[in-house]
């Protein structure tokens, strides 16, 4: 099932796995239709969040404040949006390497 990204008024939307406790955090490939992370920090008190966020931003070259987790605050399965320009090159650049990293 590849990637489903989507469009929004704001930024680009897309699902994620996120596997806390790991030994490195790192783009693991696709879950489904989510990216799978994995992610060193344990699931209590909003840390494997805090480090998703941040995790992210880094690797999508983006601000943290951009990356606002909008549903699964609790649970693996999360709904992320990257908030960009519609019309800008950012926005392509950063749905190109959403794609490339479904396809690892």
């Amino acid at each position: 099932m590849p990637l489903n990204i989507t469009d929004k008024a704001d930024g680009l939307a897309f699902k994620v796995r996120v596997q806390p406790r790991s030994s490195q955090n790192k783009v693991a490939g696709l879950y489904g239709d989510a990216i799978k992370i994995n992610l060193t920090a344990p699931p209590v008190d909003n840390a494997a969040n805090k480090v998703l966020s941040a995790f992210l931003a880094r690797l999508l070259s983006v601000p943290t404040s951009s990356v606002t987790i909008l549903s699964g605050h609790t649970g693996r399965n999360k709904q992320v949006l990257v908030t960009c320009e519609k019309k800008a090159d950012q926005r392509d650049a950063i749905r190109q390497i959403l794609v490339d990293w479904g396809e690892k």
